[in-house]
């Protein structure tokens, strides 16, 4: 397992402040020299599987996210994951329980004939799929654009801030979605595989102008149209064992526990959703004695009426990459 070290994880920190930062002024926060920098990231991603990539926020792509739990037989669970995981509806893709169940977040438009057919066509007619059930993303308290803090943890508040004011002004308020144009949706798709990329390339990319990039990304950014991600093996960061957990509480205390749940170390992910239970969380742990740990003495709250572990046992996707 790739060794990291105190600026392996204030380079991971700084790209979740600003995932566009210059080596250069990252160096500078970091108190070491750009092309230092610049070599760990090279390491961290051929090593580690470090990716940062652009995402739109789910009221600016007027999508709908379906969280999926799908059995099926041991022989087809790796094929049927992998199929998945290819397609560019989905960002998260992980097998779990005994290597049968599948579980995966899926977008959707909101309306149309073929808003649904991933639910409702083709996964029903995909053999080796014994069992389905959908559950409709309702609220995130963690995840997306609010990083786990095992990855958020080394920065200074002064660090952080130094990043800061070299970036975007902060986005308009969540309640003022910025409606996404085609040229953005190109730009995106970019960005998904490169949040890094140079505006030339950018350009290139989409068949447009470096200048008109960088107006475009701009206004992307400082609309809060979008969020960047940094994903990286969990075990490189110290946690080699994870599990999602799907929880239930009664319904007038989702919010109360949810909001609980979310001030969690163990946890990178809390959302709400429809279904018998009516959260869900990603425990990213030590090992195992640290989730049991976690689970017996930190999720042991009143209104909590049950909680399912599923452990998961390989990522195929995450933060809408591919893992190999």
């Amino acid at each position: 397992m790739l060794a990291v070290d105190a600026l392996d994880r204030g380079l991971i920190h700084a790209l979740h402040v600003d995932a566009r930062a210059p080596f250069t002024l990252i160096a500078d926060v970091l108190g070491s020299s750009t092309q230092t920098v610049a070599r760990r990231y090279r390491r961290l991603h051929a090593e580690g599987g470090l990716r940062v990539v652009a995402l739109p926020t789910p009221r600016s792509a007027r999508r709908h996210q379906w969280l999926l739990r799908l059995t099926a037989a041991t022989r087809t669970a790796h094929d049927i994951a992998v199929a998945l995981a290819r397609r560019s509806d989905t960002s998260w893709v992980r097998l779990t329980s005994g290597g049968t169940e599948i579980v995966a977040i899926i977008h959707t438009a909101p309306s149309g004939p073929d808003a649904h057919s991933l639910l409702l066509r083709d996964i029903p007619r995909t053999a080796g799929i014994t069992a389905v059930s959908a559950h409709y993303l309702l609220h995130t308290y963690l995840g997306g654009p609010t990083a786990w803090r095992g990855r958020v943890s080394t920065l200074t508040p002064e660090q952080e801030a130094q990043l800061r004011a070299h970036g975007v002004p902060a986005g308009v308020k969540d309640d003022d979605p910025y409606t996404l144009t085609d040229a953005d949706l190109r730009l995106l798709a970019a960005l998904r595989e490169d949040a890094r990329a140079g505006y030339a390339d950018l350009a290139t990319a989409t068949g447009s102008t470096p200048s008109t990039v960088t107006r475009r990304l701009t206004e992307l950014r400082s609309r809060g149209a979008l969020f960047f991600d940094v994903d990286i093996e969990p075990a490189v960061l110290g946690a080699t064992v994870s599990a999602l957990l799907w929880v239930q509480v009664a319904p007038s205390r989702v919010d109360e526990v949810a909001t609980a749940l979310a001030a969690h170390d163990e946890l990178a992910v809390v959302a709400a959703t429809t279904g018998p239970t009516n959260l869900i969380a990603h425990a990213l742990c030590r090992d195992a004695e640290d989730l049991h740990h976690y689970l017996t003495r930190r999720v042991a709250l009143d209104a909590i009426t049950r909680i399912e572990t599923a452990p998961v046992l390989r990522t195929y996707k995450a933060a809408a990459t591919l893992r190999g």
